[in-house]
């Protein structure tokens, strides 16, 4: 139910903020919740990942993609995350998450996301996710065509090439 909730609030908030480029961060303004803890009272590591949804929520609505992924059908699916926790995230505290596109490629969008409290990083993760729709992959050029963002790939970071050597097929 405190996700529910959550959802809906960023929902409604991104009709009053501001839009985003595709290649801008979105920063969303959390505390830590008694149901977010696990038995060692603090955020579970299972919590951080469905945040970091909204997260990716937040950004797809202030960049206008949610409409015309919604017009379109088209879906957004996670096909890897790797995260790094530093420190823990204790009751009632408060934290950020950032989300940023840091790249893409012919099939792949990059996302990292960052939780930070008192600037300093609490968790860091690099999410590979894309959009998919009747029965087929989305490249990332027709999804940024969706909102009329013509704009070359940033380079993708080193980080998350090393990451990427290390996957199998």
């Amino acid at each position: 139910m405190n996700l529910l909730v959550r959802l809906l609030w960023v929902i409604i908030e991104s009709f009053f903020r501001r839009r985003l480029h595709p290649l801008a961060e979105s920063v969303l303004h959390f505390r830590v919740l008694p149901n977010d803890l696990d038995l060692n009272m603090h955020i579970n590591n299972g919590r951080f990942l469905s945040l970091m949804d909204l997260g990716r929520i937040d950004l797809l609505l202030r960049t206008d993609l949610a409409g015309a992924l919604i017009k379109h059908r088209w879906q957004p699916l996670v096909g890897a995350i790797n995260i790094r926790y530093k420190q823990s995230l204790l009751p009632f505290q408060k934290y950020r998450l950032h989300t940023k596109v840091i790249g893409w490629d012919e099939k792949w969008f990059y996302i990292e996301q960052r939780f930070e409290r008192k600037n300093r990083t609490i968790a860091v993760a690099l999410v590979k996710t894309l959009f998919r729709g009747n029965h087929r992959n989305i490249t990332p050029q027709q999804t940024l065509k969706l909102i009329h963002v013509n704009i070359d790939p940033p380079q993708i970071p080193e980080k998350v090439l090393r990451w990427l050597s290390m996957e199998t097929t």
